[in-house]
């Protein structure tokens, strides 16, 4: 399950002291992973919260910050994005899942290409 994947790379996120933001695709998808958050891992406490859904006052003390779409927040270095979209400007890195599906692909080769003309260093990770 490429969420499972995703709460992986958050609580490696904070464990390495980098904040990130998770951009999903639809408010359904920011829901889900904020409960798989909860649960994907007994031993894991990864501090998270929705951006525009809960108090904001805190959401800089906060590591991860799930953006559902439509909602505004600032920038932070690394950018776990699960849109179709390539996220706006301000990262300094992305991680991007790619589904194994080929029909799923597209949007995914799509932003690859869009990565390449803005001239950033891509790279490959197998899973």
């Amino acid at each position: 399950q490429p969420l499972l994947l995703v709460c992986k790379l958050a609580e490696k996120a904070v464990q390495a002291g980098q904040p990130c933001l998770i951009f999903c695709e639809t408010a359904e998808q920011a829901d889900f992973l904020d409960d798989l958050l909860w649960e994907f891992d007994d031993e894991a406490f990864i501090p998270h919260q929705i951006v525009g859904m809960e108090e904001d006052e805190d959401m800089d003390d906060t590591p991860v910050l799930i953006v559902p779409p439509g909602v505004e927040t600032g920038m932070r270095p690394l950018i776990i994005n699960l849109r179709t979209a390539v996220p706006p400007p301000g990262y300094q890195r992305v991680l991007e899942i790619v589904p194994s599906e080929d029909s799923a692909r597209e949007p995914a080769r799509k932003r690859w290409l869009e990565y390449k003309q803005l001239g950033h260093a891509l790279e490959r990770h197998a899973q």
